[in-house]
């Protein structure tokens, strides 16, 4: 009789959940932003940037998700030494993500309009885009220094792309009219199946799982309460100004 511990049953059912979540995640990006991206010829009068650097990064956020759900998949299919070929364009993808989005944010806080579909002072929520941008760098780049350890990598990935998730989810029907409770909320969602996955296989929280879902958390109503500080809208403007 196999178990989770099993390591027959085991390899094969985190196979299966890794390519799940990356597959949900995918999913979650597409909807999020198929009006204004993936199908703009369908949605042409969609509320969209009008700046050529939020394409680019489109294309680029985009890639690090199709990456994800190859990676996964190198690894299902057993070609881990693919996957580790295909990972240094990873590190080079998730740099230039770090340089797209923070210019990217900078370029929509110093807009009249701010950012689209945001009826919040763009200078205070720049404190969203900026907090993701940090710990996505930060996330994807603990990953990159455990890569020697599958499981701390896997879920360092995973924790950094979630953190990625509210920009998409924010965009779903419905959601940002409830504003940060619900695309904060909806993101910390994932956590739950990679919860539930450890406790299965591990009988208690992986330590990535427990302080990267806890650093994830903790740091969304720390942006919120730090946004409206003099201190944060005067850094803000100081950063607005370097691109404007």
């Amino acid at each position: 009789m196999t178990t989770p511990s099993d390591p027959r049953l085991r390899s094969a059912g985190e196979r299966r959940f890794y390519t799940g979540m990356s597959l949900a995640l995918l999913a979650v990006v597409f909807v999020g932003f198929s009006r204004s991206f993936f199908l703009r010829p369908l949605f042409p009068n969609w509320p969209a940037p009008a700046e050529p650097i939020f394409y680019v990064h489109g294309v680029a956020f985009a890639a690090w998700i199709g990456l994800l759900v190859v990676q996964a998949r190198l690894v299902a299919g057993g070609r881990t030494d693919l996957h580790r070929k295909v990972g240094g364009f990873g590190v080079m993808l998730a740099a230039a993500m770090l340089v797209l989005g923070t210019v990217g944010a900078l370029v929509a806080a110093g807009r009249a309009t701010g950012f689209v579909g945001v009826p919040v002072p763009p200078l205070s929520f720049l404190a969203v885009p900026l907090f993701d941008m940090a710990l996505f760098g930060l996330f994807v780049g603990l990953a990159i220094v455990k890569r020697g350890e599958p499981q701390s990598h896997k879920r360092w990935m995973l924790i950094g792309t979630f953190n990625l998730m509210a920009a998409a989810l924010a965009r779903w029907p419905l959601v940002m009219n409830y504003g940060p409770a619900a695309y904060f909320g909806l993101t910390d969602l994932f956590l739950v199946p990679l919860a539930i996955w450890d406790f299965r296989t591990r009988r208690k929280l992986h330590p990535v799982t427990l302080w990267g879902g806890l650093l994830l958390v903790c740091s969304q109503p720390l942006r919120l309460v730090v946004s409206g500080t003099a201190a944060w809208l005067a850094f803000a403007r100081w950063a607005v100004g370097l691109v404007g």
